[in-house]
């Protein structure tokens, strides 16, 4: 695992960022601290670091040059079929020097142009100087777990894996508004768009090819979801089940894959113990890695890891951690963040990597499949409504009754309240309306409010709505709950799900891999009918049933528990004088002049009344937000 970086210039003007090259590379030695390498030439300049996962030899490392001279790669990623990929190229004559994926894309680049990307089953993200040509090819993954930026102007183009590199290379720090109250509802960003102008993700299964001053765009992988071919599916529900067995198996076994210590995140949820039970076939003892939260029981899912890890006589190690150890790792985190993320559980993740990372360097994980699957109480929620009878339409009819009584997560009656007002305000709305609410910790206009006067001004609302109605654009009236889901897939999982493991891993030094996402899995997912995914009394139902055989039935006997960070507690405790006299204090705010000091006052209010609902998340977004901006932008 790696990460990249670069510039491409048009100019003598842009040239002047190739000596930010090396400070550009630095800046990510988290995601390499094996060693780095650089390649200029003319205007091109590639920068690399790397985490050695395979026994390379020299000629292993990059850039990598082919023997002619003329091509020359930057690659960040895992290619889990290369060996059978270099097959075919050394039977149609390719001499190679090293045993490695970033050799073979080169020379598949060689022979085939950008025509071949699709041949590929890993993740990545790349770069290729052509020197006959001078021209740049970029491209990302299918699924988007390796990130790409780019940012581009009259003199150059930049590229990198993470913002900091790009901010090494000198982009100018303009604050996105548009992004910034997108960023305000969800609590991150999803691309193209980031928290600057100018600066953009590459998509997920797209790539770049510039040449001149000309930047070609396009699309190589879409998710192959045909809802007429789904309908068509005449497969039984165990031949389904069958095959999820084998596909899953494949795609595990190929990331087991690596010359340093592999192991696996075992949370105690379905997703994780398949992937373990599936990975033990193919190495005895695997290593298996658990997080437990002393002072949380609620969340506390360690004995169902350990009931999977005794069954599989895995070598099985539990991270113990009480609110102080959560505590202690808050600044590391939001010291690492580049660009506004406010997904609390990021906290819980750096953690893990950081204790894995002492014991291995790769772990699976169960990733993906509740975007595939139909995992989440959002896909239940969306299947009631779209079922109707007799308990949706009691639930929708009390909405005022919802809005009134005290609502917060850190009770169950009060969560239930925050639930039924959400789902009724779904149960009201369209398909797209009410994915986006269901999304977001706060509305729109809400968003708006907390913005000042002059940040309002500063919002492109045509630009807002372009964006927004991109990212929805699987959604239809007539559709069903597979949209929802390939709208997961193209939204949160690439910019949230996606976007904090490998955030949180790669400040480790960790390479995570989702068995989940391979294309095959992915391709297999979307064949399917919803009523293989989900029914009125379980979510992710292929996936249960298909491995129900395999895994302990104590697995099967309680709800699902996604992990939540106690923010309430301490931002009423430890971090209140981070709220009351620092970062959102009215000195601050005021003399920041981005956010409104009286919106901001009652969202302070609300966290210490009965019934601060999830204005914790909102406060946490805040937070991140101010901390980043004092880091970067002050």
């Amino acid at each position: 695992m790696c990460g990249i970086t670069g510039v491409f210039a048009f100019t003598d003007a842009g040239r002047s960022a190739l000596a930010a090259l090396p400070a550009s590379t630095d800046a990510i030695v988290s995601r390499g601290p094996d060693s780095q390498g650089h390649f200029i030439y003319d205007g091109c300049g590639l920068g690399f670091r790397r985490l050695a996962i395979l026994d390379l030899s020299a000629d292993g490392n990059q850039p990598m040059t082919d023997d002619s001279g003329r091509y020359t790669i930057a690659f960040n990623g895992e290619i889990f079929n290369f060996q059978e990929l270099r097959q075919k190229l050394v039977e149609k004559g390719h001499t190679f020097h090293s045993q490695t994926d970033t050799e073979v894309i080169l020379h598949l680049y060689m022979a085939e142009g950008r025509n071949f990307l699709k041949k590929l089953n890993g993740f990545f993200a790349f770069a290729i100087y052509d020197k006959e040509e001078d021209s740049l090819f970029l491209a990302r993954d299918r699924m988007g777990e390796k990130p790409l930026l780019v940012y581009r102007d009259e003199d150059k183009l930049l590229f990198a894996s993470e913002m900091k590199s790009l901010l090494a290379l000198g982009i100018p720090r303009k604050l996105d508004y548009t992004s910034l109250n997108q960023y305000l509802q969800l609590n991150y960003i999803p691309g193209p768009a980031t928290i600057f102008k100018g600066v953009k993700k590459v998509l997920p299964g797209h790539y770049l090819f510039i040449k001149g001053k000309k930047v070609v765009r396009k699309q190589w992988y879409k998710i192959p979801y045909d809802p007429k071919k789904v309908e068509k599916n005449k497969t039984t529900y165990e031949q389904q089940q069958a095959k999820l067995v084998e596909l899953l198996d494949e795609a595990t076994a190929r990331r087991l894959v690596a010359d340093v210590p592999v192991g696996a995140f075992l949370s105690g949820g379905i997703d994780s113990s398949v992937v373990v039970a599936l990975a033990t076939r193919h190495t005895p003892h695997l290593n298996t890695f658990s997080i437990g939260f002393a002072d949380e029981p609620f969340f506390d899912e360690t004995k169902y890891a350990k009931l999977v890890a005794e069954r599989y006589k895995t070598n099985h190690t539990v991270f113990s951690l009480r609110n102080q150890d959560l505590y202690d790792h808050i600044f590391d985190v939001l010291n690492y963040l580049d660009e506004p993320f406010a997904d609390s559980s990021a906290l819980a993740v750096y953690i893990l990597s950081k204790r894995t990372r002492e014991k291995a360097t790769v772990a699976l994980s169960g990733d993906g499949a509740d975007e595939l699957f139909a995992g989440y109480n959002k896909h239940m929620g969306e299947f009631q409504v779209r079922q109707g009878g007799f308990k949706a339409e009691a639930v929708a009819g009390l909405d005022m009754l919802w809005s009134v009584l005290p609502k917060s997560r850190n009770s169950f009656l009060g969560n239930k309240v925050r639930q039924f007002q959400r789902f009724s305000r779904g149960m009201l709305s369209g398909p797209k309306d009410r994915y986006w609410d269901w999304a977001s910790f706060a509305s729109e206009k809400d968003a708006r409010a907390l913005l000042s006067p002059a940040a309002r001004r500063k919002i492109g609302k045509k630009l807002a709505e372009r964006r927004r109605r991109d990212l929805l654009g699987d959604l239809h009236a007539g559709g069903d709950l597979n949209e929802v889901l390939l709208t997961d897939t193209r939204m949160v999982l690439p910019y949230d799900m996606l976007a904090k493991v490998d955030m949180m891993s790669m400040a480790n030094s960790l390479e995570v891999r989702p068995p989940f996402l391979d294309p095959n899995v992915v391709r297999f997912a979307f064949s399917l009918p919803v009523s293989s995914k989900i029914d009125a009394n379980m979510k992710k139902k292929i996936v249960q049933d298909a491995f129900r055989p395999m895994l302990p039935e104590e697995l099967y006997k309680r709800p699902k528990k996604g992990f939540e960070v106690p923010l309430l507690k301490w931002f009423r405790g430890e971090l209140r004088p981070l709220i009351e006299d620092d970062l959102l204090s009215d000195g601050f705010i005021e003399a920041q002049g981005i956010f409104d000091v009286g919106a901001v006052q009652q969202l302070k209010k609300q966290l210490f009344s009965s019934s601060p609902g999830d204005v914790h998340a909102r406060i946490w977004a805040l937070i991140v937000f101010q901390w980043w901006w004092k880091k970067w932008m002050a």
